[in-house]
């Protein structure tokens, strides 16, 4: 597939990447001074690009799923209309695919998070992708486009207008400014960069490396609050009364996330295999567009697109559905998340990943009322997220901010350990070049 060839930007750069803000040796204050403006200003930029293709996204969604049906007389969410739509975003964000410079980026299925920059130039078809992909209903969020393309330039400008500095400077600045602005915290930037640096084992203190990045996320988060009031707390019932029976209930519920997010890992590498086999990125996104419509139809119009504003939807009304549809929209939105990242949409995988959570964690509560519902939420979302992302401190971090209750995060934190050991040396949602998982 003409999508699945490397880009030179990428390829040129170190495979590891980068994200310190300073030299091995331990880095003095005078040096971490020049560092704050430079910081704030990624931090701000990379809020604003995440702001303007989401609000782009939206205003192109109302059309999609307003506008155009009701013109023509077609239901919003109807089977056919779900149908019709995502298969022509497939063949749309085909064609853009295959026609713009540069591809819009690397295969989707060999990137992280946090990856080497891509040459500026796919930058501009990879957002025009990006809000297409948003608006068309595709089980993926904006985190991985938005974050890639954030690193392009802020890499690009960076070492055009101050060559002499470091390039894992820029690379943790923008990935950290844009993380802050996704969850509206900089805690959730310097929890997974600094997850990151540790696992790098370099020298110098945590700290110093940390400080750029924690100030271009600071300003990310602050930018995106005061312009769009993010908040991820579904305002479930308080965790109030913990006891004793709750931490196997604690330990069982991730366990049955993480079994969900390791049969899609396990999954990944085969079904990617077989879009790749058609040969033609049109083609295999049509077709991925075609399987998403009809996954839509079957799980409802709540398991289409990103799912962040879905599961306030299925937390607002929780027994407004039963266990089994709980369990089937959990069960058609983790197909749906394989179908979306293995045919070569553009997009991330976290969001979709919580929906699978927060489904699965009612589905427990509705099955077993005695398990409160704060806890099963939080501790399936924490199994999905460990199994999908393999990011302990970001499925913690996400699983608490959900609920946003402290009283689970003793539970939360002894749940993580049992699914950290299911976890951990497995495949990753994540292929090589060639095709084979990262472990």
């Amino acid at each position: 597939m003409a999508t699945d060839s490397p880009d030179p930007a990428r390829t040129a750069a170190a495979k590891t990447v980068p994200t310190g803000t300073a030299p091995a040796e331990t880095t003095p204050a005078r040096r971490l001074l020049p560092v704050i403006v430079p910081s704030l200003a990624v931090g701000v930029v990379s809020a604003l690009v995440l702001l303007g293709i989401s609000l782009l996204a939206e205003k192109l969604q109302d059309v999609l799923w307003g506008t155009l049906p009701d013109t023509l007389s077609i239901g919003r969410y109807s089977t056919l209309w779900m149908i019709v739509m995502l298969t022509a975003s497939g063949l749309a964000v085909g064609l853009l695919i295959r026609a713009v410079p540069g591809h819009a980026g690397s295969d989707p299925a060999t990137t992280g998070l946090v990856d080497p920059p891509l040459a500026p130039g796919a930058v501009p078809g990879l957002l025009l992708v990006t809000v297409l992909t948003l608006a068309g209903g595709i089980s993926l969020g904006p985190e991985n486009p938005i974050t890639a393309a954030n690193i392009a330039l802020a890499f690009w400008l960076g070492r055009r207008f101050a060559p002499g500095t470091p390039a894992e400077l820029w690379i943790s600045l923008a990935a950290a400014g844009t993380i802050g602005a996704l969850f509206g915290t900089p805690v959730a930037a310097a929890l997974i960069l600094s997850e990151t640096l540790l696992s790098r084992a370099r020298p110098g203190a945590l700290w110093d490396r940390l400080f750029g990045p924690l100030a271009a996320g600071a300003a990310g988060a602050l930018t995106m609050t005061l312009l769009a009031h993010p908040s991820f707390d579904l305002s479930l019932p308080a965790y109030t009364h913990p006891r004793g029976n709750d931490l196997l209930s604690a330990i069982v519920v991730a366990a049955a996330g993480v079994v969900l997010g390791l049969v899609a890992v396990y999954a990944f590498p085969y079904l990617h295999r077989a879009f790749r086999a058609l040969k033609h990125p049109v083609l295999a996104l049509t077709l991925g567009g075609l399987l998403l419509g009809l996954l839509g139809s079957l799980g409802g119009r709540l398991t289409l697109f990103k799912g962040l504003d879905e599961v306030k939807e299925l937390a607002a009304d929780p027994s407004g559905w039963t266990a089994g549809q709980f369990a089937g929209m959990a069960v058609v939105k983790t197909a749906a998340l394989l179908v979306a990242a293995g045919c070569g949409f553009r997009g991330g995988r976290i969001f979709p990943a919580v929906f699978v959570g927060v489904a699965l964690g009612l589905c427990a509560h509705a099955l077993v009322t005695s398990v409160p519902m704060a806890l099963a939420v939080a501790c399936a979302v924490l199994g999905v997220l460990l199994a999908v992302t393999r990011q302990g401190w970001l499925s913690l971090f996400t699983a608490a901010v959900l609920v946003g209750d402290t009283a689970l995060l003793p539970m939360l934190c002894i749940a993580s350990l049992p699914a950290w050991l299911l976890v951990t040396g497995r495949p990753q949602m994540q292929l090589d070049e060639d095709g084979t998982p990262l472990r």
